[in-house]
């Protein structure tokens, strides 16, 4: 059965819409995990993944067995759009049924390649039972996403690429898991000819139907998926395709949506390129690996699947890419609520870059801060900071892997408060630099009670800051000769309608 699929592969036919992708160099990644990582970029195809490889072998395969009425897909991504390039390159129609939830850019794209876009429910099993359907009446073929052997055997052509790229030694290579398409194509392949090459599958934790189905050595239904990773979240691993994985497979790893952010951004560093989350899953999984294995010097090759990211996922992936990477800690302290309590805080943390801080005041007793830190030695200096803090006498939690926290809570420090006189509102802005915020703290100095305080890092050349203050009217005149002489660009936000909704005690 092995020898079977090795022929097919051998002799599909792709390269009639595919390109042979470049197997690159991650030089900063290698460089920082000491490790040679090459990175075969199937993001680079037409269709931005490797999906039309497949999806051509697949009608190549059946115009040779004569007329062909037309296909049809139910699919929301990559399959979607690979398939319709296919299928207009071979003069076939297209039908592609998709959700009415899927992102108009991807409705396009389908629809540029001259399919027909069907769009029905709110989930993909409405769309693929309803392709199924219209296969029946209207003599269609349903050309499956990945559980297929003609499409598994287009799939597997990435690791003859592979192979012929680089005949040298390779100790892992590292691919994406959703229904396992291109894992068993490519799986199949290497080990016919390279045995002694290890192969891990990665999948996303929220979607990881083959560890489920190698747990218990048969296929299982995950009661639900997360669609963080849209082009992996399937539910059950494919039949033929957990067939051949099991055979092919030496190990399963998965990755959480932080692991797969600082991917993302890893990939970007080194080729200025985006990927979705699912095409930095095998990324993502190899810097796990090598981390838990603490492998050096050794050459490792990952699967760039796709770039098919939505333009508004952008905002949630770097935000989460530092936590990925233990470059932040997320951390709640509570200092004294005092003048002078913020300055004596960000002191005790030193030149660390802060890149977050809010704070709204609560009691006279303490004050409750949100703060983000940077970190440049990962978990260990986090745990450095921790002990810092505790030592020091502050009460302190980690909430580097709280997800409501990181979700939710961040955008929801303040609010309004009882009791709190004379608050005036300032904001301010200043040259982001490492010691930026300490400074101007420094600057701003310790005569009155900061009552609300918020700041993030965006990656700007200016920081940005809102500050309460709680300032008698008396000495109103006095802080604004104050706030002259700080030198720092500043606006009266007292009279905001939006503290006065949101903010105001």
């Amino acid at each position: 059965m092995t020898k079977r699929y090795i022929e097919r592969i051998l002799t599909a036919r792709v390269y009639d819409v595919a390109i042979e992708s470049p197997l690159e160099q991650a030089k900063t990644l290698s460089k920082r995990i000491k490790n040679n990582v090459l990175m075969k970029r199937e993001d680079l195809q037409p269709v931005f993944s490797f999906k039309l490889r497949g999806a051509y072998n697949k009608i190549d395969q059946l115009l040779r067995k004569g007329k062909l009425e037309g296909v049809i897909a139910a699919s929301a991504g990559n399959h979607a759009q690979g398939l319709a390039l296919a299928a207009q390159q071979r003069g076939v129609k297209a039908t592609i049924v998709m959700p009415k939830t899927t992102p108009q850019i991807k409705v396009s794209a389908v629809k540029s390649y001259g399919a027909k876009a069907v769009l029905v429910g709110d989930a993909y099993d409405d769309a693929y039972d309803y392709a199924i359907k219209e296969a029946e009446e209207k003599q269609l073929v349903f050309v499956h996403p990945y559980d297929d052997p003609d499409v598994i055997a287009g799939q597997g052509t990435v690791a003859m690429e592979i192979l012929r790229q680089h005949p040298d030694d390779i100790d892992v290579i590292f691919i994406p898991v959703g229904g396992g398409g291109l894992a068993a194509g490519m799986s199949v392949f290497i080990k016919y000819l390279r045995p002694d090459i290890k192969i891990v599958a990665v999948e996303a934790e929220e979607s990881a139907c083959l560890a489920a189905a190698m747990e218990k050595n048969r296929r299982v239904i995950l009661p639900q998926v997360g669609i963080f990773a849209d082009g992996v979240a399937v539910k059950q691993i494919g039949k033929e395709t957990f067939r051949l994985l099991k055979q092919c497979v030496d190990e399963v790893i998965t990755v959480n949506t932080d692991e797969m952010c600082a991917a993302i951004k890893d990939i970007f560093d080194d080729t200025r390129s985006i990927m979705e989350p699912a095409g930095a899953l095998a990324i993502a999984g190899l810097k796990k690996y090598a981390e838990k294995n603490a492998l050096k010097n050794k050459t490792l090759v990952a699967v760039n699947s796709g770039a098919n990211m939505n333009f508004d996922r952008l905002r949630h992936v770097a935000e989460r890419s530092e936590l990925g990477e233990n470059r932040e800690a997320l951390l709640a302290v509570t200092i004294p609520e005092e003048p002078g309590s913020f300055h004596k805080f960000c002191k005790t943390l030193g030149k660390r870059g802060i890149t977050e801080f809010n704070y709204r005041y609560s009691s006279n007793a303490a004050a409750h801060v949100y703060a983000g830190i940077q970190l440049s030695d990962g978990v260990a200096e986090k745990e450095l900071v921790l002990d810092v803090l505790k030592t020091t006498g502050y009460p302190v939690i980690d909430l580097s892997e709280n997800e409501v926290a990181k979700l939710h809570v961040r955008y929801m420090v303040g609010g309004r408060v009882k009791d709190l006189a004379d608050e005036v509102v300032f904001r301010f802005q200043f040259p982001e630099r490492p010691g930026a915020l300490l400074q101007f703290l420094t600057n701003i100095g310790k005569r009155w009670n900061i009552s609300m305080f918020h700041y993030r890092n965006h990656g700007a050349g200016y920081g940005r800051v809102l500050v309460g203050m709680q300032v008698p009217k008396t000495e109103r005149k006095l802080l604004a000769e104050f706030l002259e002489k700080t030198g720092y660009p500043y606006w009266d936000e007292t009279d905001n309608p939006v503290y006065d909704l949101f903010l105001k005690g």
